[in-house]
């Protein structure tokens, strides 16, 4: 029977915690911070955050190996 592969691309940007969550980090924090986004916005993207459970399945079966 066949294994089933990880998804690399997948497994650089989640990572699942102790509980089995699965955490992200935000896009659009690389560029243009200075001119078109405010400040409550740069706040915002900069830290870590939960996956919503309707994709954490998706997501889980991605990068779990």
């Amino acid at each position: 029977m066949g294994k089933i592969k990880t998804h690399k691309a997948s497994a650089k940007r989640f990572s699942v915690t102790g509980s089995g969550k699965v955490k992200m980090f935000h896009s659009s924090h690389r560029h243009n911070l200075s001119t078109n986004k405010t400040q409550k916005q740069k706040r915002r993207l900069r830290g870590s955050d939960i996956l919503s459970p309707a994709m954490e399945a998706n997501v889980k079966r991605l990068i779990m190996k």
